[in-house]
C-alpha cells in the first residue's frame, strides 16, 4: 500500500469512528428521576434511595443515562433531551401542574416525554385530579380510594407486553391503591388481590398527543424494592415509557445487599 493509500485508510477509519461515536451519542437516552425528602415512617417512601436504586437498575441498560433530583429541578437545562419523568413523591399531579410551572409542563406533554408515576405520585388533589388524570390515564385520591395494607401478589396482565417480560406472578406485601378513577383508554398491566377482588395496581396510558404514561401504586415499603419482579416491572414500565425496547427476559435489575441499604435517618433515635 503506498503512503497515500494508507493516508486515505486511516482517514476513513477515523470518519468511521467518529460517526459511530456520535451516533452512539445520538442513541443515548435521558430519563430523569424526581423525588423527595422522607414524610413517612422509616422504612416506607423513601424516595430518594428508591429513585437511586431505580437510577441503578436503568443505567444496566445499555445507552440510558439517569439523573436525579430532590424535588422539581431548577436547572433551565435538567429536562433537556430528557424521554421520560420518574415521579417517586408524593402528590405528582399537584407538584407537575403547580401553576408556577404547567407553561413548562404543558410544553414536556407537547414533545411527547414519557411519564411515570410511582406509588403516591399517582396521587393530585381534586383541583387537579381531572387534568391529571387526561395525563396519566389513572388518579388516586383518598377522597374515593382506598389503601389496605395487604399479603397478596402482583401479577401481569397480558404476557405478551413489554412490562410482562421476564417476571411471573410474585408475592408481595404492600399497602395497594385500590378503586382509582381512570379513563376507558386506559389499559391496565399488572392487577393484584384484595379481599377477593381483582384490582388493577400498574396500568399504561398512549397521549393522544403523543407520549406514554405509566401508572404504578406500588411500592409504600422499602423491601419492595428487594423483590427482582418487582424491580423488573417498574424498570421494564419505564423504559417502555421512554420509547426503548424491553429485552425478552425484561430489564436488567441487579442489585446489592448494600445497594439496599438506607441511608441514616436523622428522625431515628440511635
Amino acid at each position: 500500500m503506498t503512503r497515500r493509500a494508507s493516508m486515505i485508510a486511516l482517514a476513513l477509519a477515523a470518519a468511521i469512528t467518529s460517526t459511530a461515536a456520535a451516533a452512539a451519542q445520538d442513541e443515548t437516552t435521558r430519563i430523569l428521576l424526581i423525588g423527595k425528602d422522607r414524610d413517612h415512617a422509616p422504612e416506607t417512601h423513601e424516595y430518594m434511595a428508591e429513585c437511586a436504586l431505580l437510577a441503578k437498575c436503568l443505567e444496566q441498560t445499555p445507552g440510558v443515562t439517569t439523573a436525579v433530583s430532590d424535588g422539581w429541578p431548577t436547572d433551565a437545562d435538567a429536562f433537556e433531551g430528557v424521554e421520560s419523568i420518574v415521579f417517586c413523591t408524593a402528590n405528582a399531579g399537584d407538584i407537575f401542574l403547580d401553576p408556577a410551572r404547567r407553561e413548562q409542563a404543558e410544553r414536556l406533554l407537547a414533545d411527547g416525554v414519557g411519564l411515570v408515576a410511582l406509588h403516591w405520585s399517582t396521587a393530585a388533589n381534586v383541583e387537579n385530579g381531572p387534568r391529571w388524570m387526561e395525563i396519566m390515564g389513572g388518579w388516586f385520591n383518598p377522597s374515593f380510594s382506598e389503601i389496605p395494607v395487604v399479603e397478596s401478589s402482583i401479577r401481569p396482565v397480558a404476557p405478551d407486553h413489554p412490562i410482562a417480560r421476564g417476571w411471573e406472578e410474585t408475592p408481595m406485601k404492600d399497602e395497594y391503591y385500590i378503586k382509582l378513577k381512570y379513563l376507558d383508554a386506559a389499559t391496565p398491566v399488572v392487577m393484584t388481590e384484595v379481599n377477593g377482588t381483582d384490582y388493577p395496581v400498574g396500568w399504561i396510558y398512549e397521549r393522544p398527543e403523543g407520549g406514554r404514561s405509566f401508572g404504578y401504586v406500588c411500592g409504600h415499603f422499602h423491601d419492595c424494592f428487594r423483590i427482582p419482579a418487582f424491580r423488573r416491572s417498574v424498570v421494564n414500565g419505564i423504559l417502555w415509557t421512554a420509547g426503548l425496547e424491553v429485552p425478552d427476559t425484561g430489564a436488567p435489575v441487579d442489585v446489592t445487599e448494600e445497594d439496599l441499604v438506607l441511608p441514616p435517618d436523622p428522625r431515628v433515635s440511635e
